[in-house]
């Protein structure tokens, strides 16, 4: 195949699966940091991973808005109150990107010619992690029963509980949605209110991680990518992640979070294995 046919070929691959696992607790860093691996290793290498990126982002984001815009629209109605506490969950991941970016990042590279957050090994163990939370949420509903509580009740400091958890998530393997869904129903939310708050909660942070990725993309612009694919991507991106947001609350309603916990259990020894065996 021609290096442009790889290209819409292993950008759809990756769109597919961002679209997927952005919505599904599952984590979409830890499955693409994988991937791009696996390209690296056996496909044709990818040039500017961080555009494609941001075209994938684009895409999901535009996912969140369509499936919750009558939600977002009750933002500045009569759901005002939620906005505050948006805004405080957002503070830590925030605070998160920005430090990792402008200070950390440069000095693990410095110093260990390594980045965590682009290491399809540590995106294996912390698929476990994501297994253990989802794991616990679900088990604190088997204890407790069914949260009642809608996301404009929570308290200023559930909120920046719940962004403590989506800044954690800046480890690749360890799901944004499964942390803040996980989070919110270990505050006592409804299912469905969480995945609400835990997606209105991905506006401002994934917005914020693809301004930083624009940024670097724009320091560092080098190799050669078509606009076609980084279109084709963000589309697939796009339906995919509408497709997977509709799964994931028919999911949640019927109490089923541990299904994906089993799922990642399995993900990560084979994951480990391949990367300290293969």
């Amino acid at each position: 195949m021609t290096p442009l046919v790889w290209e819409y070929l292993e950008i759809a691959v990756l769109a597919a699966v961002q679209g997927l696992t952005e919505f599904l607790p599952i984590s979409s860093s830890g499955h693409v940091i994988v991937l791009a691996a696996l390209f690296d290793r056996f496909g044709h290498p990818l040039d500017q991973k961080l555009t494609i990126n941001i075209a994938l982002h684009v895409g999901t984001l535009l996912a969140i808005a369509v499936f919750y815009r009558r939600r977002i629209a009750r933002l500045f109605g009569s759901d005002r109150r939620m906005i505050g506490l948006i805004l405080v969950g957002s503070v830590p991941a925030g605070l998160a990107g920005v430090a990792y970016k402008k200070f950390l990042e440069s000095w693990f590279v410095a110093r260990f010619a390594w980045n965590p957050l682009e290491d399809a090994l540590l995106a294996g163990m912390m698929f476990a992690v994501t297994g253990g939370l989802l794991t616990a949420a679900s088990r604190r509903e088997s204890r407790h029963g069914r949260g009642t509580v809608s996301g404009s009740e929570l308290t200023y400091r559930q909120a920046l509980g719940i962004g403590v958890f989506q800044a954690l998530a800046i480890l690749p393997g360890l799901s944004r949605s499964g942390a803040t869904i996980a989070a919110g129903l270990f505050c006592g939310m409804k299912r469905e209110e969480a995945a609400a708050f835990s997606f209105l909660l991905a506006l401002p942070a994934l917005t914020g991680a693809g301004l930083l990725e624009a940024l670097d993309a724009a320091k560092n612009s080098g190799g050669r990518l078509e606009v076609g694919p980084l279109l084709v991507g963000a589309a697939l991106a796009f339906v995919v992640g509408w497709a997977a947001l509709r799964w994931l609350i028919a999911w949640l309603q019927e109490g089923r979070l541990a299904w994906f916990a089993a799922y990642v259990f399995v993900l990560s020894p084979l994951v480990i294995a391949w990367r300290l065996l293969g």
